[in-house]
């Protein structure tokens, strides 16, 4: 399945008029991760139109100050349609989601409407993004490939990685195999020890007692990273970021976390999660 997604993924780099090209890296840097909600078709059709999802992404960037957001069940022609308000400095990755069927024939996601193209994850950035590279992890044998997608924010020189994992019980021919904890380690591994910001809709609750899927978690996020909201090594808990009450957004990194604000876009059944880090 990671095969296929990279041979029918494509990278879609975009140059953008707003914000002049920066010249030096910057001091701090706002990463943030949404999930759109935009695939009208998974439960989405309530949390607003694509021009209000287009508004409030255009908005994490000029009012929250995101230079850097992951973005989950997005279209390639709203994340396009952003890219091309905010000016010539903005750039862009993006992959496909794929549904597998039981013939092992795989076909992208397409959205509501022709016009906004394929559903998908991408990452949106204020820089040039190299190397830009799909993760390998497994995926469920029938059922929808979502993924992991990483590249390197040149100016302040980090490696960023936005990851979409499977809920549990997403493989229709094997509803009781458990994904998350290969993806998880595959995202963890991927990623540097120190300059790096990783994340997204992980699709899973925090570590902890409360947490019967606890055991999905690969060391690494939480003792080598720290998430945006962990207030000391020990701690797991967050702010929720679903609708459900539940946490399934994360943001991790080694770097040094100077702020960390969930924010409600109402434009999506997630929130917005936001954290700051040192660069320089």
């Amino acid at each position: 399945m990671t095969a296929a997604v990279a041979a029918v993924a494509s990278g879609v780099t975009g140059a953008l008029t707003l914000h002049p090209p920066r010249s030096s890296p910057p001091p701090a840097l706002t990463v943030a991760t949404w999930n759109m909600c935009g695939v009208r078709q998974w439960h989405c059709a309530d949390t607003g139109s694509r021009e209000r999802k287009r508004r409030a992404l255009t908005g994490l960037v000029m009012d929250s100050g995101a230079g850097v957001v992951l973005l989950q069940e997005a279209c390639a022609g709203d994340v396009a349609a952003v890219r091309r308000t905010l000016g010539t400095s903005w750039h862009t990755a993006f992959r496909p989601y794929l549904e597998r069927d039981a013939a092992g024939r795989t076909t992208p996601v397409h959205c509501a409407e022709a016009a906004q193209g394929e559903a998908g994850y991408a990452i949106l950035a204020g820089y040039p993004l190299a190397s830009v590279a799909s993760v390998p992890a497994q995926q469920p044998t029938v059922g929808v490939t979502r993924g992991i997608l990483c590249a390197t924010v040149e100016a302040p020189g980090i490696r960023v990685c936005d990851a979409h994992l499977s809920p549990a019980h997403s493989d229709a021919a094997h509803p009781g195999w458990e994904f998350r904890d290969d993806q998880l380690k595959a995202l963890a591994a991927a990623v540097p020890t120190r300059r790096t910001v990783y994340g997204g809709d992980l699709n899973v609750s925090p570590p902890g007692p409360r947490n019967p899927a606890s055991w999905v978690w690969p060391a690494g996020p939480y003792t080598v990273q720290r998430e945006c909201a962990q207030t000391s090594a020990g701690s797991r808990d967050a702010r929720p970021t679903h609708a459900s009450g539940h946490k399934l957004d994360y943001l991790f990194t080694g770097l040094e976390r100077t702020g960390c604000t969930v924010r409600d876009l109402n434009a999506s059944d997630h929130s917005a999660l936001l954290m700051r880090v040192r660069t320089g």
